[in-house]
């Protein structure tokens, strides 16, 4: 929108860069330029402000295709003004001159004009093809046949617009249309769902199958070491009792013969001890067999009064003492003499 000041009777009018302004007097024009700004005077004066940016017109229309169905397209074209002058002379782009608003609609109109346009062309093909080849490759054609035919539109050209781009973000079909087409692929994809599911749920049995069968063969192998393992253990533990066995055989046998030895060592100790006193005693025997009856007699008293303590009651017969004090005395003259 173009900026007008007012300065008495003269105006101000500045036109911002992406439009081009278009300044007549008398019929003629008299100044023109993009980003103008210039001096008029209102009375004589009449002013055309065409934007000549790129502009994008949103469309959204409905259609029928050959087997009577309904779809929609949406999209963008995008446009802008290539001959400011000539569209000016087609289509009223004067603007007020005191707030600088345009008169009429002249945006709105070139809007509705081109959305006809890609509406006719888009419905001429969208009536001669199925809906499902609609569906599936509808927007690169729809795009395609509405940018060569607004490149190509005379009316258009004539006008000085030129199309900058055409973009078409989805053909859609009616709900209802749009529920049939998907239950087919809604059931393909269930059936698939359930095949995997089916197949994962085999898949699991399977694998569960083979984990039953490793955990069996292990039980198996760990019963048949288990198994082994006792045998083993068997073994050890009667190799162990022989072995003991063979040790305590050993050890009577170590124990048996050291009794022998000590005992026989022990037997010739107290045969030599009693053969000594044997020996002693035959000597001795052989002295007493030398000796007197009297000495015998005195050695025995002596040897009866070494081994009794006490004596309380001594009764001396003289039948007992005349006789052995008879031998006493026959036995001392006896030794005197021999001395003599």
């Amino acid at each position: 929108m173009a900026e007008i000041r007012n300065y008495l009777v003269c105006r101000h009018v500045r036109a911002e860069h992406s439009t081009h302004l278009l300044v007549y007097r008398n019929g003629k024009v008299t100044k023109s330029g993009r980003g103008l700004a210039c001096w008029f005077l209102p009375f004589a004066t009449s002013i055309a402000e065409v934007p000549v940016d790129n502009r994008e017109l949103t469309f959204l229309f409905h259609a029928r295709s050959d087997d009577f169905q309904d779809v929609s397209a949406q999209g963008v074209i995008t446009y802008r003004v290539a001959a400011p002058k000539t569209l000016s002379e087609r289509v009223d782009f004067s603007i007020d001159l005191s707030e600088g608003h345009y008169r009429k609609q002249p945006l709105e109109q070139i809007a509705t004009m081109l959305t006809e346009l890609a509406q006719q062309l888009a419905i001429a093909w969208i009536s001669a093809t199925p809906v499902r080849a609609v569906l599936s490759k509808g927007q690169d054609e729809i795009r395609l046949r509405v940018d060569e035919g607004l490149r190509s539109d005379p009316t258009l050209n004539a006008m000085g617009i030129e199309l900058v781009s055409v973009r078409v973000s989805a053909v859609k079909p009616s709900a209802d249309l749009e529920k049939a087409l998907e239950l087919p692929m809604r059931e393909t994809i269930q059936q698939d769902a359930d095949e995997a599911t089916f197949l994962r749920r085999a898949l699991a049995v399977e694998k569960e199958r083979a984990i039953q069968e490793n955990e069996l063969q292990n039980k198996i192998e760990l019963a048949r070491r288990e198994e082994h393992l006792i045998e083993q253990r068997g073994v050890n533990e009667r190799k162990r009792m022989q072995e003991q066995a063979v040790a305590q055989r050993i050890e009577s046998e170590a124990r048996a013969e050291r009794t022998r030895i000590d005992a026989e060592a022990e037997a010739g100790s107290i045969g030599m001890i009693e053969q000594a006193r044997v020996s002693g005693e035959r000597e001795r025997m052989d002295i007493y067999a030398d000796l007197p009856p009297s000495v015998l007699a005195g050695l025995a008293a002596r040897e009866l009064a070494g081994k009794l303590h006490t004596i309380e009651h001594l009764n001396v017969s003289p039948e007992l003492f005349g006789p052995s004090l008879l031998r006493l005395l026959s036995a001392g003259t006896t030794h005197l003499e021999g001395k003599s």
